[in-house]
C-alpha cells in the first residue's frame, strides 16, 4: 500500500479528477494550498508598483492506494497535470503501514478500496 501525495496547479485539478477516474482510482482527499518551487512565487505591478507574492495557491491531493494501482495513479496525475510549464507540480510516493475503514473495521488492502 501507498499514499501519493501530489501537488499541482488549481486549473488542472479537473483534468486530474478525469484522468484518475479512467484507471479505477476514485478515493480521493483535495485540499488547498499555499506553496512555491522554482518559480519562488509571482511578480506583479500594481499602480506602477512591483510586488512580490512568494507563496501560490497549489491542490494537494493524497491517494491511498493498493501496490496494483500506484503506477496507473502516478500516470493518471502526471496525464493530467502536464502543461509543460515550470509549477506543474511534484508526486511524493510514500509507504502507507496500515489503513482502516471506520464504518466496518476492516484493514489493510480491503479496507481502501
Amino acid at each position: 500500500m501507498k499514499l501519493i501525495i501530489a501537488i499541482i496547479q488549481p486549473q488542472k485539478l479537473e483534468d486530474v479528477k478525469q484522468e484518475l477516474y479512467k484507471v479505477d482510482v476514485n478515493l480521493l482527499t483535495v485540499n488547498e494550498v499555499l506553496g512555491h518551487g522554482r518559480q519562488k512565487g509571482i511578480t506583479e505591478v500594481y499602480r506602477g508598483v512591483r510586488e512580490s507574492g512568494n507563496l501560490l495557491r497549489k491542490i494537494r491531493l493524497e491517494i491511498g492506494v493498493n501496490d496494483a494501482f500506484v503506477d496507473a495513479t502516478i500516470k493518471a496525475i502526471t496525464d493530467g497535470a502536464r502543461s509543460g510549464e515550470t509549477g506543474d507540480g511534484k508526486i511524493f510516493v510514500l509507504p502507507m503501514e496500515d489503513c482502516i475503514r471506520i464504518r466496518t473495521g476492516e484493514k489493510g488492502k480491503t479496507a481502501i478500496g
